[in-house]
């Protein structure tokens, strides 16, 4: 006999598989690996709800089972993601500027992208991300705004303020 939070659990996976699978595919670069990182993923979130206090939490307790399910597969395999199946967000056109954005991000470190992921390709909110990460809302912010400029200085362009 299943309970709530069972229940919860996997109406919340089903309502939001399509964000899951492009979070993993964010790190996993390939449709087969984004789908077996979802697919352990979901797994453990019903494996492992018996654990979640409040039913409200559920949602960004799942998104940190993948982000942590992808980076551990990441590194088991101990590869770095590449660039070659490109990205699948539907925002991301291919052009000049899209490659520049996608190359900045992949050369993150795994808080830096996850944090950037997760708020402007997720639209999740900073406490959220903070649950997600298991850090306090002031680590994540400074660290997002950090990225950011870190990322602009990137995509300026090397000659600006020369003239």
């Amino acid at each position: 006999m299943r309970t709530g939070v069972e229940k919860e659990t996997e109406k919340i996976l089903l309502e939001n598989y399509d964000k899951y699978y492009r979070l993993a595919y964010s790190y996993m670069k390939t449709e087969q690996d984004a789908l077996d990182v979802v697919q352990e993923s979901a797994y453990k979130a019903i494996r492992d709800c018996g654990r979640v206090k409040e039913k409200k939490y559920i949602g960004t307790w799942i998104y940190r089972i993948v982000v942590n399910t992808a980076l551990d597969a990441l590194r088991r395999r101990g590869r770095e993601t590449s660039l070659e199946e490109g990205w699948r967000e539907e925002s991301w056109q291919p052009s000049h500027e899209g490659l520049e954005l996608r190359e900045i991000l992949d050369r993150l470190d795994e808080k830096e992208k996850t944090v950037v992921v997760l708020r402007y390709f997720h639209d999740l909110k900073l406490e959220d991300i903070a649950k997600i990460s298991g850090e306090n809302v002031n680590t994540v912010k400074a660290r997002l705004y950090r990225t950011l400029k870190k990322m602009k200085l990137e995509l300026e362009p090397e000659d600006s303020g020369r003239r």
